[in-house]
């Protein structure tokens, strides 16, 4: 997070910005012999007014509504006696209803525009929570199923006895590693992204080499972007997983990775000697966790800043992925 960001996100920033925003416009507005008198007066009149009822009166909304409503008014109407009580006593005017019914006008204006601002920021708070803790659930519901899919590839090279398998559990703990040490953060440099991505390729590579032509091309410039951590990876996966096996030709698995004009684009292919399915197919068993739980962090992460296709025929599974960055 940036020093800005940081001063943006401070409550007290933001209430003094308010409050001299309003300030501003109050000594534009006054009409008084000693305006910027008079303006410090009336916030301090109203600063006070405005705390009792966000901090301690408007909790009161949801649970005792009637009770919130009454300390409201009585709220409302101390300060403004406040108000009338300063006028007559230190300006020398006589009392007027027309000063009570003005002053408290002003009043419940200013607390009804102070709640909406509370409501609002609360609101935006309460979802930004919602969506780190989905996020965070997300994230930890996937090193599971990764590590899931990757031990039974062991497993089955174990049950064979093969010399493939010392590199592949080398090739594991450098995925772990990243997954389980550089991933904390909301974003991450898409640098670090790709080198996952070609250590779980060269992982598959030790696996599948005798029988699967597998590429993988990157252009465009990843330098300073950044990426939500463990994205691909989904994508990556089902390549292998759905990876048809022909007696006729060697197995494919093609993928690609390119930056232009301020979009990702990741392309997957790969093989496949079932019958043509739909989308839907992908979504079955296992993959569906991983599959549907990328699902849920782009659109947290990026909505309206990406498009997902993915398409089976006869002879293949595709997939595009679109980042707006």
């Amino acid at each position: 997070m940036s020093k800005i960001d940081t001063w943006i996100d401070n409550k007290i920033v933001q209430n003094l910005f308010i409050w001299f925003f309003l300030f501003i416009i109050l000594l534009s507005t006054i009409q008084s012999d000693n305006k910027a008198l008079t303006t410090l007066f009336v916030i301090l009149l109203l600063a006070p007014a405005i705390y009792i009822n966000n901090l301690i009166l408007l909790p009161l909304f949801r649970k005792r509504t009637l009770v919130f409503f009454l300390l409201f008014i009585g709220n409302t109407l101390l300060f403004s006696m406040i108000a009338i009580f300063y006028i007559t006593l230190f300006e020398n005017q006589t009392f007027e209803w027309r000063m009570l019914f003005n002053f408290l006008g002003i009043m419940i204006l200013a607390l009804t525009f102070g709640s909406t601002i509370k409501i609002a920021r609360d609101s935006f708070s309460r979802r930004q929570h919602e969506k780190e803790a989905e996020l965070k659930l997300l994230k930890a519901q996937l090193n599971p199923h990764f590590l899931f899919n990757t031990l039974n590839n062991l497993y089955g090279l174990s049950v064979l006895k093969s010399d493939k398998l010392p590199g592949l559990m080398l090739k594991l703990s450098e995925l772990l590693r990243y997954s389980l040490y550089e991933t904390k953060e909301t974003l991450v440099p898409l640098e670090k992204e790709i080198q996952y991505l070609e250590n779980y390729i060269s992982l598959e590579k030790i696996r599948l080499e005798d029988t699967t032509t597998i590429q993988f091309t990157q252009s465009g410039n990843f330098v300073s972007q950044e990426i939500a951590p463990m994205l691909f990876i989904v994508f990556v996966e089902n390549a292998f997983k759905h990876l048809g096996i022909s007696a006729e030709e060697k197995s494919r698995v093609v993928v690609s990775i390119k930056v232009e004009d301020g979009k990702l684009t990741l392309t997957c292919e790969n093989t496949n000697s079932k019958e043509g399915g739909s989308e839907n197919n992908l979504e079955i068993g296992e993959n569906g966790i991983g599959l549907l739980n990328a699902k849920k962090r782009l659109n947290l992460m990026y909505p309206e800043r990406h498009s997902l296709r993915i398409t089976e025929n006869s002879k293949t599974y595709n997939v595009e992925l679109v980042i707006d960055l």
